[in-house]
């Protein structure tokens, strides 16, 4: 049973005083190439067929990219390969951090230009793209071109050593952010890396790809093939591929273990997630409110971590749930580019029936939907912010990741009553902790089966903290020192 969430009281508090004019970012001054190749040892080399992507607010489509089949694959490995023994792996740490360096301060002269095409080809507000993705593209880059040269600290009593030529598979949801995490700490171990964008967010990669071209790099040792899953199983099963690091479905992820298992290759997964957002009655309510709105609206739930499953302490989930039926009924959804826009558009057209697929799933169950009243815009693919209440733990929107910007909202009486409902599900990466109790805090934090905690927030990331999951979430760990780790040999 559907229930749209009136904006009344924002009517009656503010009528028509408050609403915003369109305030578009100029996309003028950003050059989209009509095609792109692949960026095979530091050039772009054309492939045989291509494909487009489009941008998802409009539906228009931005550029074509070609198909690697297995034999482009091929010469991007053989040109890391050959990157990796001539240059990269005999260069010392400081002149690699150099590089690695000088790339940062060009993606941060470059920032702007960034934040748009990813916002056009992947649909996020400009101003998560612009505030969040950008800047924390360009810290990665610069904290580990401060380890590049100081390995040997970063293990007392060992010997590190580089892998070699890394394969390396990321998702849309991060297109530009996710290869800073894998590249950045690749490059200072001094390992070389034949990527592949999402088929549907490639343009940043390829911008990436200008500015290592631009950067000087010696040539092959960070090559971007672009391509489907055909051309992720190429990457993962060539012999020559010394280490596979895959962020994307647990699915997927199931496929490339089975696929090495046996061989020298070195894995690293970084999967789906499920997580809970905590609320107990001591927290701050509308502190914990924004917290929650910050974890699954303003990034469209396209987070990994996003925290799509709601534990409210049962005396507060009353007011809690008032309470966010109000704010959502002011999130502001349109158009990416807008600056004013809080949630934009779903990445595809795919994911979007996935999200009313599994919104159809809760409601047949039995649970209730709460959406809000906004206008979505006619073209584009676009959901209105959503929450179910009345939802159990055995709901399929209660274990199954949507991607999208639906809440399962459950209730809980006592803190070991929260820790086993958010600990039952496969997952685990992230969860939250909403307490003005730092003991409290800390002990259900510990008793978490997840990868990262966060205590009174959600979604923060710096990249001196490690991120990562157990379970069906995946192993490993991406950011800080123990990011290095998957990217060396350690004896």
């Amino acid at each position: 049973m559907s229930k749209p969430e009136s904006s009344n009281v924002r009517d009656l508090l503010f009528g028509n005083l408050w609403d915003y004019s369109p305030a578009p970012e100029s996309a003028d001054h950003v050059t989209i190439k009509p095609r792109y190749g692949h960026f095979i040892n530091n050039k772009f080399v054309d492939g045989e067929n291509y494909f487009q992507t489009i941008n998802p607010a409009n539906e228009q489509v931005l550029s074509e990219l070609a198909t690697a089949d297995a034999k482009a694959v091929d010469a991007a490995v053989q040109a890391a390969r050959k990157a990796y023994d001539k240059y990269w792996r005999p260069m010392s740490g400081a002149e690699r951090a150099k590089y690695i360096y000088r790339i940062a301060r060009m993606i941060q002269e470059k920032a702007r230009e960034l934040a748009i095409v990813e916002t056009m080809d992947g649909g996020k507000p400009i101003k998560e793209s612009r505030d969040v993705d950008v800047p924390l593209a360009a810290a990665h880059f610069f904290y580990y071109a401060g380890w590049a040269d100081k390995l040997d600290y970063a293990f007392p009593g060992s010997k590190p050593t580089s892998l070699g030529v890394v394969g390396q598979i990321i998702p849309w949801n991060f297109p530009l952010l996710m290869a800073a995490w894998k590249i950045a700490p690749a490059l200072a171990a001094g390992n070389t890396v034949v990527l592949k964008p999402a088929e549907s967010t490639p343009l940043t990669c390829m911008l990436l790809a200008e500015i290592i071209q631009e950067a000087d790099l010696p040539p092959g040792v960070v090559n971007f093939v672009n391509g489907f899953g055909q051309t992720g199983a190429a990457i993962v099963n060539h012999p020559d591929i010394d280490k596979i690091a895959f962020t994307g479905s647990t699915d997927v992820g199931k496929i490339i273990q089975r696929s090495i298992a046996g061989s020298r290759k070195k894995l690293t997964l970084e999967l789906g997630g499920k997580g809970a957002n905590i609320i107990f009655d001591d927290a701050p309510i509308d502190q914990a409110v924004e917290g929650i709105v910050n974890g699954i609206y303003f990034n469209q739930g396209h987070v990994c971590c996003a925290g799509s499953r709601l534990l409210v302490q049962e005396n507060i989930a009353e007011t809690v749930i008032a309470k966010l039926k109000h704010r959502i009924a002011t999130l502001r959804v349109g158009d990416p580019l807008d600056k004013n826009t809080d949630v934009g558009a779903i990445n595809s057209r795919e994911q979007l029936n996935r999200i009313r697929e599994m919104v159809a799933v809760g409601e047949a169950e039995g649970a209730t939907k709460h959406e809000s009243r906004c206008v979505l815009p006619e073209k584009g693919f676009f959901f209105a912010p959503t929450f179910f209440t009345g939802v159990t733990p055995s709901h399929r929107i209660a274990q199954e990741e949507i991607f999208g910007p639906v809440l399962s909202v459950l209730t809980f009486r006592t803190p070991e009553e929260a820790i086993a409902k958010a600990n039952n599900t496969p997952y685990g990466l992230g969860c939250g902790v909403w307490s003005d109790k730092g003991s409290k805090l800390f002990k259900v934090a510990g008793a978490l089966q997840a990868g990262i905690v966060w205590g009174n927030t959600y979604n923060k990331f710096d990249p001196t903290s490690p991120f990562g999951g157990y379970k069906e979430s995946g192993f490993g760990r991406e950011g800080g020192v123990h990011g290095l780790l998957p990217y060396l040999e350690v004896r």
